[in-house]
C-alpha cells in the first residue's frame, strides 16, 4: 500500500468512548482529569498530560504489580490532564470491561493495564501461593462504576463456577472467592516443580472466572 493508504488503515480512531481498543494489543484512553495504569505501558499521547510514578496504589502496601521473577513491587502511574494516552504491555491482548455501580472484579495484579481513578480498589494477596509465586499472588479488587483494562496472553475463556484453575492461568474473577488447594500427586515430578500442583477452586453458581491460554507465572 502507499503512504496515505498505511496512514489511513492505521490512524487512531475517533470517538466518545472513555477506553476504547485501537487495535487487539493497544488501549486509547481518554483522559479529563485521571486515571491509573501500569507503569510503562504509555507507548504515545496527545493533549496535555502528565505521568507520575508511585511505588504503591496505597501508601501503606508496599508495590502494586508483582513481579514473579524478582517479587519487587512493579509501580503504577497516574496519568493526569486532559488528552489521550495509548496503552500496551508486552503485545498481551487488551480487554476492556464497564463496570456498573453494584458490579466488581478480581484482577491479578500482572494483568491490569488501566482504570479509572474514580472505581474502589484494594489490593491484596493469596500468601498459600507465596511457595510458587514470588512475592504471593498480588490482586486488585476494583468496584465500580468505571471502566477497567485487563490484558490476557492470546484470547481469553470465559468461565462460570464450579470450575476448577490454573493460577498460573488465572486472569480475573467476579461473584466467587477461590479456595487454593494442592495436588501432592504432582508434587514430586522428577526433578522440577509443577505450577499445576496448586489449583484454584471457584465454587458455587454464580459469577465468572478468567482464565488465559498462557502460564504467567509459571
Amino acid at each position: 500500500m502507499d503512504v496515505d493508504q498505511f496512514k489511513s488503515e492505521h490512524a487512531p480512531t475517533d470517538s466518545d468512548e472513555r477506553f476504547q481498543r485501537e487495535n487487539s494489543y493497544t488501549l486509547d484512553a481518554a483522559v479529563d482529569g485521571s486515571l491509573l495504569a501500569k507503569a510503562g505501558a504509555m507507548i504515545a499521547y496527545t493533549g496535555d498530560l502528565s505521568f507520575t510514578g508511585q511505588a504503591s496504589a496505597e501508601g501503606g502496601i508496599t508495590g502494586f504489580l508483582k513481579e514473579a521473577a524478582t517479587g519487587e513491587g512493579t509501580p503504577v502511574m497516574t496519568v493526569e490532564g486532559e488528552g489521550q494516552v495509548y496503552l500496551a504491555d508486552r503485545e498481551k491482548k487488551v480487554q476492556i470491561l464497564e463496570l456498573d455501580a453494584d458490579e466488581s472484579v478480581t484482577v491479578n495484579g500482572e494483568d491490569v493495564l488501566a482504570f479509572e481513578s474514580e472505581l474502589d480498589y484494594e489490593i491484596s494477596t493469596i500468601d498459600s501461593l507465596a511457595g510458587s509465586f514470588a512475592g504471593g499472588f498480588t490482586n486488585v479488587h476494583l468496584e465500580g462504576p468505571g471502566y477497567v483494562a485487563l490484558t490476557t496472553h492470546g484470547d481469553p475463556l470465559v468461565m462460570e463456577p464450579p470450575v476448577t484453575t490454573d493460577p498460573s492461568a488465572t486472569v480475573a474473577w467476579s461473584g466467587t472467592t477461590p479456595d487454593v488447594s494442592v495436588n501432592t500427586n504432582l508434587s514430586d515430578m522428577v526433578g522440577q516443580e509443577s505450577g499445576e500442583r496448586f489449583q484454584m477452586e471457584f465454587t458455587g453458581t454464580a459469577g465468572f472466572v478468567v482464565v488465559q491460554p498462557y502460564e504467567e507465572h509459571a
